[in-house]
C-alpha cells in the first residue's frame, strides 16, 4: 500500500501559486525560485513593543543548522527545511499530515528598524527573531504649553 500525505489546502496552494506567477507576468517582476519551492509555511506572530519588532515563528522538530535568518535591503527572510521520516523496519506510517520540507518566510521591514542589531534565538521549537527599532527613528513626545 502506498502512502498518500493528505492535505486538504492543497488545491489553494496550487490556485496561489498561480495567481503569484500570473500578477509577477503582468508586473514584470522577475519571480523568486525560492518563493515558489517552498512545501510549507510555518506560523508566525509578530509582535511591537517600544523598542523592537519580535518575530515568532513554530518550527517543531526542525534542527537548528536547518534554519536560517538573512536581512538584506529591508527584507528578513526566514528559510529552512522540516525532513520526513523515514519508514523504518517494523515503524509504519498511517496517515502524514504535518508537512515537511523546504520552507520561506518573508517579512518587509518598517522604516526605522535596525537591521544592524537583529538577533535570532532558537529553542523549543520556537524561532525568536528581535529587529530592535532604530533610535534615531523613534518619535519623540513634545509637551506644548497653549496659553
Amino acid at each position: 500500500m502506498s502512502m498518500i500525505r493528505l492535505n486538504p489546502f492543497r488545491e489553494f496552494e496550487d490556485i496561489q501559486t498561480r495567481l503569484d506567477r500570473l500578477f509577477s507576468e503582468r508586473t514584470g517582476r522577475q519571480e523568486d525560485d525560492t518563493l515558489f519551492r517552498a512545501d510549507w509555511m510555518p506560523a508566525v506572530d509578530v509582535q511591537e513593543t517600544e523598542k523592537e519588532y519580535v518575530i515568532k515563528a513554530d518550527l517543531p522538530e526542525v534542527k537548528k543548522e536547518d534554519v536560517k535568518v538573512t536581512v538584506h535591503d529591508g527584507v528578513m527572510t526566514l528559510e529552512g527545511e522540516r525532513k520526513l521520516e523515514k519508514e523504518e523496519k517494523g515503524k509504519k506510517f498511517h496517515r502524514i499530515e504535518r508537512a515537511y520540507g523546504r520552507f520561506v518566510r518573508r517579512f518587509t521591514l518598517p522604516d526605522g528598524a535596525d537591521e544592524a542589531k537583529v538577533a535570532a534565538e532558537f529553542k523549543d521549537g520556537v524561532l525568536n527573531v528581535r529587529v530592535p527599532k532604530s533610535t534615531i527613528a523613534r518619535p519623540k513626545t513634545v509637551e506644548v504649553k497653549v496659553a
